[in-house]
């Protein structure tokens, strides 16, 4: 069932803003608590029930706890926009709702824009008419608007770690660049444009999670820099962002001697409260990354992490893995004198006044605003054309594109036996592949037959005497929070090999990380022609296969071009 299209409450039973200090001390408390919940209407079609509770579980959450905001993940933008209302319905304050939509909307929620990732920007050519800064700044405010347009009021956006470490296999393209100066300027467009509307933004993940080669997902990464390099690469985008109004910093899981010999940064008083607060001057919110990731639930457990950050100087804690259980700790830790009340209300003042910014922003002086202004629903704002016009635009520029003047593909098209051999990391559930989608549908028309392997695919032997097809290799890989992406990696470049030493490679597509892309191309005939994309998308994957084959094969029709 649904549970809870039905109204639960009237408007005249909301609470407004001030009310707050009214609150018995375990709702004061769930007000620094963002839960995780599926952004499909429906209890059957939760897709990570271990995170997801069914909606007469997350209703309790908000009507009886009283948590303060909710991270959604999966549904379409339109059945996002139906979910917003109807939690907030339940609400008696207003929530956050949040979304890692760090790739527009349409990277999470069906049907809106859905750009590639940040680092495509970085790549754009600097031309007079369509600078990287206006590509940045265009993206924050369509990642706003349409954000808006679905009643989400928190973009857990941007990223501005330094990816000066090709082995990330977390951050990685997430990253504007791999220069502090790089992510400082796009950052701080990124800001801008986003906050032409009523949104909460983040700059993520403090002290800096870029120079790393462990998955916090997975365990814990530490990054053993002196203070001298952190404060000249780390910390710059942190510190800009800082100075361009974002409204929130999200921790990162990982430890940093050189600042806490003991904890990690999420949970260090030393780095969240004496750096960020103390001498960055940060007066925002600081939320933590997911508590569900291994970093930090598999080594400090549940409830006591939640205290832990709280002591360190956290305002909102992202996904606890039992939500009840951390209200009750961080209870009995202001019981024993462990947290001070203060430490609590000086958080709560920093959520209601971004509360306040966002969910009434045009009347913000009102504090009973919330009891008639219920935020609106505006799905005609979605993937309108400036928008696929900016992403599709950022596709074209930031392209890698090897077209030699005989093309390979030309030669052999007419086999009667070719192939096109598709490698990634899982069919199920991936976003951009499905029948219809161009990486499949385009290499039909020339009569390719389509060979898929993923992390489920049994081995397969690589026999030359048997394995006589030419083939489009195409290959998308990026990092894979939870699981990496050296597996993947590995069968590729066994495939590649093969493909080469026995003649039968005819182009190479890769769609994602220009670090897999990089041990390629020395082993890469100059006859072979390539193509890299950022994007893992339908519109990359168009793109890039038209930049392919345009000789030969009529012109893809996309939706909108670039213009103007």
């Amino acid at each position: 069932m649904m549970g809870g299209m039905k109204t639960t409450r009237s408007v005249q039973k909301r609470m407004s803003l001030p009310d707050w200090e009214r609150l018995p001390l375990a709702k004061q408390i769930a007000q620094m608590i963002v839960v995780r919940a599926s952004g499909y209407l429906f209890d059957h079609q939760i897709q990570y029930p271990q995170w997801e509770p069914p909606a007469d579980i997350l209703r309790d959450r908000i009507q009886e706890l009283g948590v303060g905001g909710v991270i959604l993940l999966g549904g379409s933008a339109a059945e996002v926009g139906v979910r917003s209302r109807q939690l907030q319905d339940w609400a008696s304050i207003p929530l956050l709702i949040a979304a890692d939509i760090e790739e527009g909307v349409g990277q999470r929620f069906a049907g809106a824009t859905w750009f590639p990732p940040p680092m495509a920007i970085a790549a754009l050519p600097n031309q007079s008419d369509f600078l990287p800064t206006d590509a940045a700044r265009q993206m924050g405010a369509i990642t706003a608007q349409e954000a808006l347009a679905i009643g989400i009021n928190w973009l857990l956006a941007p990223v501005v770690d330094v990816n000066n470490n090709p082995q990330n296999p977390v951050i990685n393209v997430r990253s504007f660049g791999e220069t502090a100066a790089i992510v400082c300027e796009l950052a701080i467009a990124f800001l801008q444009g986003a906050q032409q509307h009523p949104i909460l933004t983040t700059a993520k993940h403090f002290p800096g999670h870029g120079d790393t080669a462990t998955d916090s997902h997975l365990d814990l990464p530490i990054l053993p820099h002196p203070l001298d390099r952190l404060t000249e690469v780390e910390f710059p985008p942190f510190q800009a962002a800082i100075a361009n109004n974002v409204d929130a910093v999200m921790t990162a899981h990982l430890q940093i001697p050189a600042l806490d010999t003991e904890y990690p940064a999420t949970l260090s008083h030393r780095i969240l409260t004496g750096e960020l607060r103390q001498r960055l001057g940060f007066e925002g919110l600081i939320v933590t990354d997911a508590l569900i990731m291994g970093a930090i639930a598999n080594r400090y457990g549940a409830d006591e992490a939640a205290v832990m950050a709280i002591d360190a100087g956290v305002d909102i804690l992202l996904m606890p893995p039992d939500p009840e259980g951390a209200i009750h700790a961080i209870c009995q830790a202001i019981e024993t004198g462990r947290i001070t009340i203060d430490r609590i209300q000086a958080s709560l003042e920093r959520i209601w006044r971004s509360k306040r910014n966002v969910c009434f922003p045009a009347v913000a002086d009102n504090p009973h605003a919330w009891e008639t202004v219920p935020p609106p629903i505006r799905l005609e704002h979605l993937a309108q054309p400036n928008a696929i016009a900016t992403a599709t635009h950022i596709l074209h520029g930031s392209q890698k594109i090897h077209r030699p003047t005989q093309n390979r593909i030309d030669r052999t098209r007419r086999s009667l036996s070719l192939r096109n051999l598709i490698l990634l990391d899982s069919v199920i559930g991936s976003g951009f592949l499905t029948l219809n989608t161009p990486a499949i549908t385009l290499p039909q028309q020339w009569g390719y037959h389509l060979q898929i392997i993923d992390r489920y695919t049994p081995p397969i032997s690589l026999d030359a005497t048997t394995d006589t097809h030419p083939t489009l290799l195409q290959l998308f890989i990026r990092g894979n929070p939870f699981r990496g992406s050296a597996d993947l990696t590995q069968i590729a470049q066994d495939w590649f090999t093969f493909l080469l030493e026995t003649d039968r490679l005819q182009a190479l597509v890769i769609y994602g990380s220009p670090y897999v892309l990089d041990p390629f191309l020395p082993q890469l005939p100059p006859d072979i022609p390539y193509v890299f994309t950022y994007g893992q998308m339908a519109a990359a994957q168009a793109i890039a296969l038209e930049t392919l084959f345009s000789e030969t094969t009529q012109p893809i029709q996309l939706n909108q071009i670039f213009t103007d």
